[in-house]
């Protein structure tokens, strides 16, 4: 049965004390997203801002679990981390496409995180 944009998983089982979030599809897709790569891309306003801009860059989030999923609707879920974070409503078409874009996705967090710490050169 193929998946659409949008299809709700399978499944969603947390692993490994909290830290991975199994998502796995009805055609056969399945990721392992790291609760770090969950909190950092969430799709909360906090941390993507509002409107044109202005989020945040998560840091020091290597430790963080997650401590609830909970549905919203039939559409998404609300993942709930240990460090108070619980405002991000993940939909299943962005649980999809943080799956099949985890490599991608987080080399550009990784260099968001190293601009982050260099000096600003116009300073």
């Amino acid at each position: 049965m193929p998946s659409f944009p949008g299809s709700p998983p399978t499944e969603l089982r947390l692993h490994g004390k909290r830290r991975i979030l199994r998502v796995s599809f009805a055609d056969g897709a399945a990721f392992d997203l790291g609760a770090e790569y969950l909190r950092v891309k969430s799709p909360s306003a906090e941390v993507r801002g509002h409107g044109r801009g202005g989020g945040q860059l998560p840091l020091g989030k290597s430790e963080v679990r997650v401590t609830a999923v909970e549905p919203v609707g039939q559409y998404a879920v609300r993942l709930v981390f240990d460090d108070g974070h619980d405002s991000g409503i993940y939909s299943w078409k962005y649980l999809r496409e943080l799956g099949e874009f985890r490599d991608e996705y987080w080399a550009r967090y990784l260099d968001e995180v190293a601009a982050a710490d260099k000096p600003d050169a116009r300073s």
